[in-house]
């Protein structure tokens, strides 16, 4: 009757199959001659199998020896797997990154956040997809993103989302406009004004309307549109007042004058991670680069402000 055999037994076997005798397996175990003849005998015993013989004075592999040493090979491969994944996991906590936000954050803030995350850890591969909340939220449950950040709130139980950031929204217009003149932009210039705004699905856009109304303002038109950054291109070419996020606005600082807008429209950056799993050490690690980054942010029109001081 056969026996289980030990990982001893199975690791003297493929070091002799290896190197041909027990004196070369013995210097590869770093053991001795006697140890290794003494596990081959055993492993020998326990299968029940005849796995060498004497040939010429050296150890010959029967057919069942080659046999078995095949599946020992694809033993210890997947062994050496095993412990290449966990030196990668060891070294950057995890082998990729999935990232997920809202468009508006893919152009003002990731790129910034992503340059410096993998100039500390080059060899972690990251996955950025820039989608709306609802989908955001869809991904998250579904184990789809390992992080997630919107300006919308995640509202969702299973989601245990934290609040990154805290701004204000701004006004964008050409430095043409008759409005880029001023500091700050009050709900009662806009009177008669053509505004761009986002879609009436959007926080932002609710919180002014709800802004307009209050004031009773009545503009000349609206614009609608999906896409933060569309609104920046259109107030670029002098089409109207564009109310958006600050993070997207200071990437056309240079094309476009950033107004303060008053009475203030909170805009918030939530950040949720995927319920499925606790996060791993390399999504904590981009989230303290995240948190670094909003930490330094400065308003665009504070940041204007300051250099005219300075």
């Amino acid at each position: 009757m056969s026996r289980p055999l030990n990982f001893r037994q199975i690791e003297a076997f493929r070091a002799v199959m290896q190197t041909g005798t027990t004196t070369a397996a013995a210097a590869l175990l770093h053991t001795t001659q006697p140890s290794v003849s003494r596990l081959l005998s055993q492993i020998q015993h326990a299968t029940g199998l005849k796995l060498f013989d004497i040939h010429k004075g050296r150890l010959r592999p029967t057919h069942e020896a080659r046999q078995l040493f095949d599946t020992v090979q694809r033993h210890f491969l997947g062994l050496d797997r095993i412990e290449q994944s966990v030196a990668v996991l060891r070294k950057s906590g995890a082998g990729s990154l999935r990232v997920g936000c809202t468009p508006a954050l893919g152009l003002g803030v990731m790129p910034q956040v992503i340059h410096a995350f993998s100039r500390l850890h080059p060899e972690v591969h990251v996955n950025l997809q820039t989608v709306g909340t609802h989908a955001l939220r869809e991904g998250l449950l579904y184990g789809l993103y390992d992080v997630a950040l919107s300006t919308a709130a995640f509202h969702d139980p299973q989601l245990d989302a934290v609040s990154l950031h805290k701004a204000s929204a701004v006004c964008v217009v050409h430095p043409g406009h008759a409005l880029a003149h001023r500091d700050a932009i009050h709900v009662r210039d806009l009177k008669q004004q053509v505004l761009l705004t986002l879609n009436a699905d959007d926080e932002i856009h609710q919180q002014f309307q709800r802004t307009l109304q209050q004031h009773r303002i009545e503009c000349a038109t609206t614009v609608e549109t999906t896409y933060s950054v569309t609104i920046c291109m259109m107030a670029a070419q002098g089409t109207g007042v564009g109310i958006v996020n600050p993070y997207v606005a200071s990437v056309f600082a240079r094309d476009l004058k950033i107004l303060p807008l008053s009475p203030r429209c909170p805009v918030e950056v939530s950040m949720a991670f995927s319920p499925q799993s606790a996060p791993s050490a390399i999504a904590e690690e981009f989230t303290a680069r995240l948190r670094d980054h909003f930490q330094a942010f400065v308003m665009p029109t504070a940041r204007k402000a300051q250099k005219a001081r300075a």
